[in-house]
């Protein structure tokens, strides 16, 4: 909900500039859903990814290896799916294991988010708890967000949820605020330097879109009326795509993805992915479209 976990883990990674170093295997875990169409011809899609990303703390405080997964595998297979996970992270030494999730709450989006701890000592939340972290009593945390830390103290190690409050009223727009919430408790915590302004301003924007929804809300047209057009629509969509933060590393993996588009058109699935994860679809849409219009037949 609210993207909340996933921007959180995509950020981190760019800000660390966490290098891959290993990548998971899908086989046994996913099953196709549908095809992929190109050119009028059926393909099977690729599956999902998952892949490691390593950061080495120059300070010498705790190194940082961050698992992104692009879906969730289905419900009977997540037990070992998880099982993978730990049983990789247990063969590199891996002292603790962090996960994040949202926690819906009766709040305002104008209010700062708290974060919520779970864990598997008491003793790791006597630390959150000195931190000002408040600990989530009862409950359940779905999905791998939930499950990794189950396996995880199966197989002895400590683990740990950081669940970052969200409105609930906008469980389905993404939430950098939270996420943001969510990674000041981690870099506190590992005692890493994150740079959290890109995400503060990316959420501002969102707020202000928010506003501009309960405002139209609150006082709809008359049905005479028409305060904002297509056109209109379309060129604050363009703004807003063009004004959003998109940190290098990002970029350089979009420009990536469409050369790879370009030879493999399977890939564009990928590339819309990413496209939608940043919130920058607006800005490459004419590009992306591109790479589906077929080339110009040579005149012999």
């Amino acid at each position: 909900m609210g993207d909340v976990a996933l921007k959180a883990a995509l950020y981190l990674k760019d800000k660390l500039g966490a290098e891959e170093f290993a990548e998971m295997s899908a086989s046994g875990y996913f099953h196709p859903s549908g095809v992929w169409i190109d050119n009028s011809l059926i393909d099977m899609p690729q599956y999902p990814v998952g892949k490691f990303y390593f950061y080495k703390n120059p300070a010498g405080g705790s190194d940082v290896i961050i698992f992104i997964s692009d879906a969730q595998p289905f419900i009977e297979k997540g037990y070992p799916y998880a099982l993978e996970i730990i049983d990789f992270a247990v063969s590199l030494k891996v002292k603790r294991v962090y996960t994040f999730a949202a926690m819906p709450v009766p709040i305002e989006h104008t209010q700062l988010p708290e974060v919520h701890v779970v864990a598997t000592q008491k003793e790791i939340l006597d630390n959150f708890t000195k931190m000002n972290v408040k600990s989530m009593t009862t409950g359940q945390i779905s999905g791998l967000n939930g499950l990794i830390l189950g396996v995880a103290k199966e197989k002895g190690l400590d683990g740990v949820c950081l669940l970052g409050e969200i409105p609930l009223y906008t469980i389905q727009i993404e939430n950098p605020l939270a996420s943001m919430a969510v990674l000041d408790v981690l870099s506190r915590a590992l005692h890493i330097l994150v740079d959290l302004s890109q995400l503060q301003k990316h959420a501002d924007q969102i707020n202000q879109e928010i506003e501009h929804l309960i405002e139209y809300l609150k006082n709809p047209p008359e049905e005479e009326e028409n305060p904002i057009d297509q056109r209109e629509i379309d060129i604050i969509k363009k703004g807003l795509a063009n004004s959003s933060s998109l940190p290098d590393s990002a970029k350089h993996h979009i420009d990536e993805l469409f050369k790879q588009a370009q030879k493999d058109l399977s890939r564009a699935i990928e590339l819309k992915k990413e496209l939608d994860m940043w919130n920058v679809y607006e800005r490459y849409e004419d590009s992306f479209l591109d790479l589906f219009k077929k080339p110009p037949k040579k005149n012999n």
